[in-house]
């Protein structure tokens, strides 16, 4: 497959999307477990672009990007999805598009949102990649994820069963497939263990998984480290020097954008909290540090005090 020239990947970025990102539209793709249709990124790259919303029945827990490259030889699909449920449905949007199989799931970190999938996948006879610490992540986890995913599925839980990646590794496996160089990359610590970047050079395109967000609050977990998240960015993602940007969450953008809702949010945060702490502030004046700048963001009212929380607690201690 040759390298998608530049005029025609300019032309096609400037497609329509789905509606635009709100975390009040329930669902955008009634008559599929979907969240939303796939769309045409570039050529040969899809993605289901998920709800900004946390995961509900309404949105059948796609609340992420299920991403796929269509190659000459075969489709490798990012992410298991959060139920068989949403993998069979996504299955059934690719064999629209393609005749090609899928031969390969890389799911892009621990969540259930990436895994819970994996059983339709593992079924099909499909093999599974992650990163050795998301693996290890679902392994220790995996219960209690799959146990809040059927609280809030029900019905559409059925058939989902805990399945670990059948290969791992640990900084980069390349596949060269279909004439593509598809790169899978984990560039450093970011959102969660084993975060997964997926990088296509010939296209300057990367399925970026949750390192990257702009149209929702990126939520910061108990043993995320925003410090290390800042300098994977810095010194590793950032210089990918990506044209398209799939984040994990969201519409496809640019790393412009990327950069203000992530890399900024996280270095703003920061330095609100740094002068809290400055000022001998408390745990329970941090939930209260401004961060009215990015109130417009999906999710800012479940995720803002929490994620100032998480950062007052990491960095009292820097």
């Amino acid at each position: 497959m040759p390298k998608l020239p530049l005029l025609l990947a300019c032309a096609t970025a400037l497609v329509a999307f789905p509606a635009l990102a709100s975390e009040d539209i329930p669902d955008q793709y009634p008559q599929s477990p979907l969240y939303s249709k796939p769309v045409e990124v570039i050529p040969h790259v899809w993605s289901a672009i998920g709800a900004t919303a946390p995961p509900t029945y309404e949105n059948a827990g796609h609340n992420n990007n299920l991403s796929f490259i269509v190659t000459d030889e075969g489709v490798v699909v990012v992410n298991g999805g959060a139920s068989a449920e949403l993998a069979e449905a996504l299955h059934a949007e690719i064999r629209g598009i393609t005749d090609q199989p899928v031969l390969l799931v890389i799911n892009e970190n621990g969540q259930g949102h990436a895994m819970l999938g994996n059983s339709y996948w593992r079924d099909e006879g499909v093999e599974i990649l992650a990163h050795a610490d998301a693996a290890a992540e679902f392994e220790e986890y995996g219960a209690q994820i799959l146990e809040g995913m059927i609280r809030y599925n029900r019905d559409r839980a059925e058939g989902t069963r805990l399945v670990s990646p059948d290969r791992t590794f640990e900084e980069r496996e390349v596949i060269e497939l279909g004439g593509v160089r598809i790169e899978v990359l984990h560039l450093g610590p970011a959102h969660s263990p084993g975060d997964v970047q997926v990088w296509l050079p010939d296209w300057e395109i990367v399925i970026a998984g949750d390192i990257a967000f702009h149209e929702r609050m990126p939520p910061i977990f108990g043993d995320t480290v925003t410090a290390d998240w800042i300098e994977t960015w810095k010194t590793a993602f950032e210089p990918l020097g990506a044209t398209y940007v799939i984040p994990g969450h969201g519409h496809p953008t640019n790393m412009a954008q990327v950069r203000r809702y992530t890399h900024d949010y996280l270095v703003y945060l920061r330095g609100q909290i740094r002068a809290h702490l400055d000022a001998g502030g408390d745990l329970a004046g941090a939930y209260y540090v401004d961060q009215t700048p990015y109130a417009h963001l999906d999710t800012f009212e479940e995720l803002a005090t929490r994620n100032a929380g998480r950062v007052f607690e990491e960095m009292e201690w820097e």
